[in-house]
């Protein structure tokens, strides 16, 4: 008895008598590969992120001005994403419910481009 049929045997055991078999190990089931892989719903996260932190670099510079504005405009980036993207798909941006989280972050945007208009200019 080889090993592939003592796995496939077991496998049958174990199966529910409502699943159907596995598929062999050339075919594909139908509707796999479908979806978008899981890391994908990142991406808007890692965008705004990586702004957020040109952002800070720009700050750690000397740049009291145009870092915040940067910075700014990640928050208002992330409240786009918030507000236009499905659930499944803003990871980590959705933090709260999703008008909480625009506010938040369209409130926050606001601030800092207030704190970057009045900032004095460094020379």
């Amino acid at each position: 008895m080889s090993q592939n049929t003592v796995e496939e045997a077991v496998a049958a055991k174990s199966r529910q008598p409502d699943e159907e078999p596995d598929p062999a190990p050339g075919e594909q089931e139908t509707g796999v590969g479908d979806e978008a892989p899981g890391w994908l719903s990142q991406v808007p996260y890692f965008l705004v992120l990586s702004t957020m932190s040109a952002g800070i670099v720009i700050v750690a510079a000397a740049h009291f001005k145009r870092g915040p504005a940067l910075i700014a405009g990640a928050l208002m980036l992330a409240a786009v994403f918030r507000a236009l993207l499905p659930p499944h798909k803003t990871g980590m941006l959705a933090v709260r419910s999703r008008w909480v989280d625009v506010v938040t972050l369209t409130g926050l945007a606001i601030l800092l481009i207030a704190l970057a208009w009045v900032a004095p200019q460094l020379s």
